[in-house]
């Protein structure tokens, strides 16, 4: 039986060391979290066949949870929803993919790793693969949120669940030549319900695989130096999409009009990735 490669692993109680080590690789976590996964976000590719990720109970008291794959398809807003069945340039990854264990109790302060394997068919066609491992929390859950889904306050795109009931990892396999480029187009400066500046844009991609990186909005005035407006960690534009539209809350420094300047936005691959800029754009405010 092909699970039995795997082992299943005991939750064991975690170093305070090692605990720290976690919080320092994600950066941004809300205060209370009670369940921290490392990384959020696997990536199959090359000779890669076998990879873990480790969940960690933060809370103070127990949790169970269900772990299964499921295929979700990205929308032009970048929300995540069902997918039953492939549709067109849609390849999902869930055939290839086998993990343990499948459901895990976690006591306070301790710590589980869950191993994610891959069998790659013979016949298999080149391009990019993707479905997403599940957690969810028993034996009260009543749904589940995607850690990837983007909240408005511009820090990173969810790496933990605080009170939640499950969340979602990405499981990407890459086979064969890979390559994406990606563009930023219809830069629009516009103001929410409550008045407050935001940025309207969308990325463009092109090729055969998603792009994952960072976005930062900063506004020189004339003759003025760069302010930071905006620091979004975590943005994907996952295949087939071509197009992701967002909005980008921007924090303006009191007594700064944006005006009479430039508005420059930059798009970056994750420091450890190298921190490549992929791709960047400007907009001229009178």
């Amino acid at each position: 039986m092909l699970y039995s490669a795997f082992a299943t692993i005991p939750a064991t109680r975690f170093p305070p060391c090692l605990v720290l080590a976690c919080l320092l690789l994600a950066p941004f976590l809300p205060a209370r979290a009670e369940l921290m996964l490392h990384p959020t976000r696997i990536v199959f590719d090359k000779n890669t066949r076998a990879t873990q990720i480790e969940l960690i109970n933060n809370g103070s008291k127990p949790a169970s949870y269900r772990i299964s794959l499921v295929n979700r398809r990205m929308t032009e807003a970048g929300q995540f929803e069902a997918a039953e069945s492939e549709q067109d340039g849609e390849r999902f990854a869930d055939a290839m993919l086998r993990y343990s264990p499948r459901q895990v109790t976690l006591q306070p302060g301790t710590a589980q790793t869950v191993r994610v394997m891959l069998r790659k068919p013979a016949d298999l066609a080149e391009g990019e693969y993707r479905s997403h491992l599940q957690f969810d929390k028993l034996p009260e859950a009543e749904g589940s949120a995607s850690i990837e889904n983007q909240g408005t306050s511009g820090t990173q795109i969810g790496v933990v669940l605080n009170a939640l009931v499950g969340a979602a990892v990405p499981v990407i396999v890459r086979h064969g030549a890979s390559s994406a480029s990606v563009k930023l187009a219809g830069l629009t400066l516009g103001k929410d319900e409550a008045r407050h500046a935001q940025l309207a844009l969308q990325f463009e991609r092109e090729g055969n695989s998603s792009v994952y990186g960072d976005v930062s909005v900063t506004f020189t005035p004339k003759n003025g130096k760069p302010q930071s407006l905006a620091q979004v960690k975590g943005i994907a534009v996952y295949t087939p999409n071509r197009i992701r539209k967002t909005m980008l809350p921007l924090q303006v420094p009191d007594g700064v009009a944006l005006a009479g300047g430039t508005l420059d936005v930059s798009y970056r691959d994750r420091p450890e990735a190298g921190g490549k800029l992929l791709a960047q754009a400007s907009l001229n405010l009178p």
